[in-house]
């Protein structure tokens, strides 16, 4: 099979990832008005996905792939990351249009964040598919008359189902800016089109992404948490402030339905 025909499929693989995070938005087509006790709550939850996918996903992975201290040194690169767009966006002067101008530059941190760590997991995806259509595959199976590895069909699944609350995650913020529903499916599947791109790169290196896929994941879960405890939790606090006992518990419930809602798929 000829080496684009292969690459095609892995893009394909990548990209059915990246479409499975925009089903996250689907549930806002269906909700109106969100009270500031919901929005507390919708926050928490948008946390506990989000650290949970981070510690139980990205960091078991990238240990798994690797050592800790590689993926120390990703999740550190990650903080440096958060800290610089901070840094970057905050010197922006943006045209919001319709958004305050605070709003706007959260979502140009929330959304570049989750696009870019995104690329790590589109590079598992690509490094699970290395050897497709390889003489003697052994656990393979037959697809449109490729060799497919098991493992790629796992990996492709299991990186969909992961999006889609990823999806949730991003349409949260998203919703309490007014951004319209099918624009949050849009701008939720923006953010994991570097899932196709990293898969096409990681197959085409896989040697060498092997090597790096701890850095990346712990590049990724670094960026994901630091971000949950610099954005995600205070504009919670920031809302509770409104709600009964400051919006404690409903934090700490959302919170702890979104590792409910992750943990399991992360030992699927």
């Amino acid at each position: 099979m000829a080496l684009l025909e292969n690459l095609v499929l892995v893009f394909v693989a990548g990209l059915i990832t990246a479409l499975a995070t925009g089903l996250g938005a689907l549930p806002f087509f269906i909700i109106d008005d969100i009270s500031d006790r919901w929005n507390v709550v919708l926050w928490g939850v948008a946390s506990g996905i989000m650290v949970s996918a981070s510690v139980f996903g990205l960091i078991f992975e990238g240990a798994a792939a690797g050592t800790l201290p590689a993926v120390g040194i990703g999740m550190l690169a990650g903080v440096v990351l958060v800290v610089v767009a901070h840094e970057v966006i905050e010197d922006y002067e943006p045209d919001p249009g319709a958004y305050a101008e605070a709003d706007f530059k959260k979502l140009l941190l929330i959304l570049g964040i989750l696009t870019v760590h995104s690329f790590p997991e589109g590079v598992a995806v690509g490094v699970s598919f290395a050897e497709l259509n390889l003489p003697g595959l052994q656990d393979g199976i037959s697809f449109l008359g490729f060799g497919v590895p098991v493992v790629a069909v796992f990996i492709t699944v299991a990186i969909a189902i992961h999006n889609v609350p990823e999806g949730v995650a991003i349409s949260i913020p998203l919703r309490a800016m007014n951004v319209s529903e099918p624009k949050m499916v849009w701008w939720a599947v923006f953010s994991s089109l570097p899932q196709p791109i990293g898969a096409v790169i990681a197959f085409a290196f896989v040697r060498y992404a092997r090597e790096f896929l701890p850095y990346g994941y712990g590049f990724a879960a670094g960026a994901m948490i630091f971000l949950v405890a610099t954005e995600f939790i205070p504009e919670a606090l920031e809302l509770g402030e409104h709600v009964d006992g400051g919006g404690r518990l409903e934090l700490v419930s959302g919170v702890a339905l979104g590792f409910a809602v992750m943990v399991p798929l992360a030992f699927i």
